[in-house]
């Protein structure tokens, strides 16, 4: 580790390229002089500490790693098959992990300091990151990496996996092919995204499909166009708000409208999208049961919905919503608890 550092504070002092391939050239270059007995894994520690997340893109590298957790400079832990795991990496200090946020944020142009404490941002492989320091973290600056990683491509995959049953796997064709609107809800890490990813695939190619969502994370193919909203920058401008994208998203001649995940007073403008015409549309949200996620859509709309009453929210809600898919994870494994679909008025 003091060689990495001392590498890393002599590089420093030069000018160096940014991006990784030309980066680690130009280490190897330094190490011939500095330190010719040096093996691989020093060069790829003293890129690591150099540019992206630090001594974190190590974990980023693994495989199997979906999620990578800072509690503070010398407590790093990972998820892998949906069990935490302490790590052995960690920062010299809290600047340290403050400094490595900004340097992935930087390009985004996003910021976190004292006065703007939080920040979320999507990384350039598709990531999440979010980021607490000081004085909104009591104690040490915290990072959560949510990996973006490659899932099941089809239902058939899903079922060799377990997390659909073949007559579930057949009852979800049906959905998507009758074109019923429907929602996918389940808690954090639980597969709704990759289960809209493999709904979404069984749209025709022929109909033309918007997706909306805050970070882009759905891989849809066909004719789609794909819609992604922006936090402020760092004077506090810019924000593009789900809100303002669903309702482009009806400009734009859609037959699906797709919605990544709904967690704001964009609910109300999904429920009219999908009162107007756009049958077979889809959304995420989260929730602990089919029953949860209306009551939970319900107050996410309401939360937008000016002088509208509760009860002609959620009979808009009982005319948009066909189907609730609810998906839980059971230790490491993820998969379809329940298909529920519409019955009766409210």
């Amino acid at each position: 580790m003091a060689l990495i550092d001392r590498l890393v504070d002599t590089i420093l002092l030069s000018d160096f390229p940014t991006d990784r391939p030309a980066l680690t050239r130009h280490v190897k270059k330094v190490l011939a002089t500095e330190a010719p007995l040096a093996n691989a894994r020093v060069v790829e520690g003293v890129v690591d500490s150099l540019i992206g997340l630090g001594p974190l893109e190590r974990l980023l590298r693994e495989p199997d790693v979906t999620d990578v957790l800072v509690n503070s400079p010398s407590d790093v832990w990972v998820e892998r098959g949906g069990r935490l795991e302490r790590t052995a990496v960690s920062f010299g200090d809290g600047e340290a992990v403050i400094a490595a946020v900004e340097r992935v944020i930087a390009p985004l142009g996003l910021r976190i300091d004292r006065a703007s404490p939080m920040v979320d941002a999507r990384l350039a492989d598709g990531s999440r990151l979010h980021a607490i320091i000081p004085p909104a973290a009591v104690d040490h600056p915290i990072v959560a990496v949510r990996r973006f990683i490659p899932q099941a491509e089809d239902l058939g995959a899903l079922v060799e996996l377990g997390s659909v049953t073949p007559d579930q796997a057949e009852q979800l064709s049906s959905v998507v092919e009758e074109r019923k609107n429907l929602v996918v809800s389940g808690g954090t890490g639980s597969g709704k995204t990759t289960l809209l990813n493999v709904l979404s695939a069984l749209v025709d190619e022929g109909e033309r499909v918007v997706v909306v969502e805050d970070a882009s994370e759905l891989r849809l193919r066909g004719h789609v166009v794909r819609l992604e909203g922006r936090p402020p920058n760092s004077e506090g401008a810019g924000a593009i708000t789900l809100r303002q994208l669903i309702r482009s998203a009806l400009r734009l001649r859609p037959d699906r409208i797709v919605v990544g995940e709904v967690r704001g007073p964009e609910a109300l403008d999904l429920v009219n999208a999908l009162n107007t015409g756009h049958s077979g549309s889809m959304s995420t949200l989260h929730a602990n049961s089919p029953a949860e996620a209306l009551w939970r859509l319900e107050s996410l709309a309401l939360s937008g919905a000016g002088n509208l009453s509760s009860s002609a929210v959620r009979s808009q809600i009982h005319s948009a919503i066909d189907v609730v898919i609810q998906v839980e994870r059971d230790g490491g494994r993820r998969r379809v608890a329940a298909i529920e679909h519409r019955r009766g008025r409210p």
